[in-house]
């Protein structure tokens, strides 16, 4: 089976997490978020897969290379200008001759595939949408469908008052190549607002695949932020987590005296000093520095950070290299890379501090 990955947006909710680094790229448990989508992908016998790219490129391809150590083959597609998410896709079309697979870049599920490819083979369908339940479809799009599963609508960000399901576009579809046939060449054009709409009007035969499998979309550091809790808590099947709730990689130091109550995650050749207090879930990427004395509870802190000597970080993401001296106090706050906080500051909560940044 082959698969596009839709890995170019801008990710401006992301932000200031992605103005260094590509959604696709930050990462889950100390690994890029990708590398959890191609492992998936690869678990139901995808073996092609085209990363459609636009911006930062060039670090998830030093990443990935040719996709050989994660046992699928990998291409990758640059857009120069923004094509939407069919565009990108029939920029990609030379690779697809066969019933393929398209995702979103920012869509971490546990859906079966493989019986989302039977049920569309069975069907006969031209495309099938994966769908998944949500509890406010406000901010998603609606898909309306018949008793057998044939999609009769599509409404894109519904008013409340328009609420007729509450099963919303999972951002993953099966697609048969003569589809592409309806997408114009190098033009923004989107699945959702205007290929679908197009097939259904034309009665091409569109059918929804329903999963009430564990799914999310990161693409806010509030759902980020919620992805860690879920795997950390075993709500996904791709994930599970230590018996002893706590996990600690290679050549780390964490001094006797630390209190952890997990979940947790800390990575390779970490230092953590005496009578830190870690109260999970909370996840330490590579090669971070914890000074004594520090709390850290319900947050994920990337590689290379420094923390001083009785600092509070409570419910933050800190990016690669921030650097917090003593006595600071940070709660619900997205650090972006490189940023760092002069001893004693304590930040409003809310706060979102670009990269690079010094806060006196």
């Amino acid at each position: 089976m082959k698969a596009v990955i839709l890995a170019g947006g801008e990710a401006t909710r992301l932000r200031p997490l992605t103005c260094n680094t590509p959604k696709v790229m930050v990462p889950v448990l100390n690994r890029p978020f990708l590398e959890h989508v191609i492992g998936h992908l690869s678990q139901h016998q995808v073996r092609e897969i085209t990363i459609a790219q636009s911006h930062h490129q060039q670090s998830i391809k030093n990443y990935f290379g040719d996709g050989q150590q994660f046992r699928v083959r990998l291409r990758y597609t640059v857009e120069n200008i923004p094509l939407g998410t069919a565009g990108a896709v029939k920029n990609a079309s030379k690779y697809l001759d066969e019933t393929f697979l398209v995702l979103n870049g920012d869509i971490f599920t546990d859906l079966d595939i493989m019986a989302m490819m039977e049920f569309h083979q069975r069907e006969k369908a031209k495309v099938t949408i994966a769908l998944t339940p949500v509890d406010d479809p406000t901010s998603y799009g609606l898909v309306e469908t018949d008793a057998q599963g044939r999609v009769l609508r599509f409404l894109e960000k519904p008013k409340p008052s328009d609420i007729t399901t509450n099963m919303i576009n999972a951002g993953l579809y099966i697609v048969e190549p003569d589809i592409l046939a309806h997408i114009p060449p190098q033009a923004n054009f989107s699945f959702e607002r205007e290929l679908f709409p197009l097939l259904l009007d034309r009665g091409e035969p569109i059918y929804a695949f329903p999963s009430a499998a564990y799914w999310i979309d990161i693409g806010t550091p509030e759902k980020y932020l919620q992805l860690h809790r879920d795997l950390l808590s075993g709500k996904s099947s791709r994930y599970v987590p230590s018996s002893s709730g706590v996990a600690i990689g290679e050549q780390s130091h964490v001094h006797p005296t630390v209190q952890i109550e997990g979940p947790a995650v800390i990575g390779s050749i970490c230092t953590i000093g005496h009578q830190v207090n870690l109260i999970g879930p909370v996840v330490i990427g590579s090669g971070c520095i914890i000074q004594p004395e520090t709390i850290i509870e319900d947050s994920v802190i990337w590689q290379d950070v420094q923390i001083g000597l009785k600092t509070t970080v409570r419910h933050c993401i800190l990016a690669d290299s921030c650097c917090l001296n003593d006595h600071c106090i940070i709660n619900d706050s997205i650090l972006g890379d490189n940023v760092t906080v002069i001893s004693g500051c304590q930040l409003a909560p809310g706060s979102k501090i670009w990269p690079g940044t010094t806060i006196r």
